[in-house]
């Protein structure tokens, strides 16, 4: 048997499993499985990717610092004021595979997330969000700084 096919099957297996147990959703299962959206190496794969080209909102807020002295441990944080927001996710434009993150916010959940993104070199970060089928962003530029010495 192949090696490849002898992980799919496992993983399908493992995932059916969790399913049917009812410790994860089907379409949680399903997000796991689906990497194929992160090794995209373009901003504009990226944003195909998440669903097309996001409208700048003032309703999206992006928490990043101006100057990260560790690049391998950037914090951000991303917010949304909008009605029925779904997903959430964060791209650094210059990194060799831009979309870093993604998160879905279930009904009922404050779609409020904060995380830790590595950044290879000084970048735009976009947080898009996805809002009754529409996506909106807010981008800040972000200065990886070696040692903290400027940059």
């Amino acid at each position: 048997m192949n090696p490849s096919r002898r992980v799919a099957l496992k993983t399908t297996g493992a995932f059916a499993t969790l399913v049917s147990l009812g410790i994860i959703t089907q379409s949680q299962a399903q997000a796991a499985v689906d990497h194929a959206s992160f090794q995209v190496k373009t901003l504009e794969d990226a944003l195909k990717a998440v669903g097309g080209t996001p409208a700048t909102s003032d309703q999206v807020t992006l928490n990043s610092p101006d100057i990260a002295e560790n690049g391998a441990v950037v914090p951000v944080g991303a917010s949304s004021k909008l009605p029925n927001t779904t997903e959430i996710y964060f791209i650094v434009e210059k990194n060799p595979m831009p979309l870093c993150a993604a998160f879905m916010i279930p009904a009922g959940t404050a779609p409020d997330v904060q995380t830790r993104l590595k950044m290879g070199q000084s970048s735009n970060i976009l947080a898009v969000v996805k809002a009754d089928g529409k996506l909106y962003s807010a981008v800040k530029e972000t200065k990886v700084t070696l040692g903290g010495c400027g940059g």
